[in-house]
């Protein structure tokens, strides 16, 4: 997924930079409004509110003029009308400063989820792997499998990247806890699993050093 992001802050820009990255999410970044708006179309836009040549409310609201992607505002101001006019003015989200990575990651995706119900009901197809977030099943070669509520989650997590490489520590933050600090022989058994349900439908690849990635032939 591409991703905007509008941040005229450096150290706050490269470290979402870097955590999106690790996710597996494309980032154009850009440090004003007027390079925000001449920028290409994005599947979804973080913006900060404190730009330097025009107010991130502003740029919310010429995007939402412009069609309806998503806009997660992201600002140190804590003010709840700021967080009201953004809203109103077409932001899906509004995070406010600090922040860490993983709760920019988790409000993104319940974004999409909320924007983009349509393509969660059609089931999209990865593949010969077809997986229906919504109704939670999982079909290869239209045929429905057998997941426990872990396996789909872990499913569905790999295939948002196909191809991305995940740490362990990403998947377990992602589909168990993001406080899970306990051995993750759990996540190996989950893996075993769903490898001899997905048959050669998609494989599992071991990362060495790393994690996993899911691979689609």
């Amino acid at each position: 997924m591409r991703v905007l992001l509008v941040e005229d802050d450096e150290p706050v820009a490269e470290s979402l930079i870097r955590g999106l990255a690790r996710y597996g999410y494309d980032v154009e970044w850009v440090s004003t409004a007027a390079e925000a708006l001449a920028a290409a179309p994005a599947e979804m836009v973080l913006v900060d509110l404190g730009l330097p040549d025009m107010d991130g409310l502003d740029v919310c609201r010429e995007l939402r003029a412009r069609g309806d992607v998503p806009i997660i505002v992201i600002s140190a101001r804590a003010d709840e009308v700021d967080k009201v006019v953004g809203l109103e003015i077409g932001a899906d989200d509004y995070v406010s400063k600090p922040f860490g990575v993983r709760e920019v990651i988790a409000r993104m995706r319940a974004v999409l989820r909320r924007v983009r119900p349509a393509e969660e009901t059609d089931a999209p197809q990865t593949g010969r792997v077809t997986i229906d977030r919504r109704a939670r099943r999982v079909f290869v070669d239209g045929g429905e499998i057998s997941l426990t509520p872990k396996e789909h989650d872990l499913l569905a997590f790999l295939a948002e990247a196909p191809g991305a490489a995940f740490t362990r520590e990403q998947i377990m933050e992602a589909v168990w806890d993001e406080n899970w600090f306990g051995p993750t022989r759990t996540l190996d058994v989950h893996v075993g699993a769903l490898r001899r349900k997905l048959g050669d439908a998609a494989a599992i690849e071991t990362v060495r050093g790393v994690g996993f990635r899911l691979v689609l032939p």
